[in-house]
């Protein structure tokens, strides 16, 4: 059976439920992001980590990657919008393609903030080479 907690009592998190409520990559403690996803203020991205002094850009550019992120959920988001437009029964045919013009913009435009988060969290979690889990460095950097 697979113990929940270290060798310093600091409990573990999951990989997926770090990555769901954008906790940092290393410690899985500190946020990533202020704010909710869909707030009126907007959404920031802190710079380092408040529990463990992770910095998140690693380098200058290093969120460029992250629209290619975006880019891959958007259109995955696009692609199951109008699929579930046309088995809902919206008919594939030039009178409605307007309708699916529109139904795309607006998938985009909602999902903006999602994919914004998103796509930074999975180039942090699974497309950045060195960077694993060590809950032990919660404390190193407290202290």
């Amino acid at each position: 059976m697979e113990n929940n907690v270290t060798n310093n009592n600091i409990p573990r998190i999951s990989q997926w439920s770090g990555l769901v409520n954008c906790k940092c990559p290393r410690c899985r403690a500190g946020d990533v992001f202020t704010g909710f996803t869909y707030s009126v203020k907007g959404q920031k991205m802190q710079e380092i980590c408040k529990a463990c002094g992770l910095k998140f850009e690693r380098e200058p550019g290093y969120f460029y990657v992250a629209m290619f992120v975006s880019y891959a959920l958007n259109c995955a988001e696009m692609i199951s919008v109008c699929v579930a437009a046309y088995i809902l029964g919206l008919e594939l045919s030039k009178e409605n393609i307007w309708y699916y013009v529109g139904l795309i913009i607006c998938t985009s435009l909602v999902f903006a903030p999602f994919n914004y988060r998103y796509s930074r969290m999975v180039l942090l979690y699974w497309l950045s080479p060195g960077l694993h889990y060590e809950p032990e460095r919660i404390k190193q950097f407290k202290s």
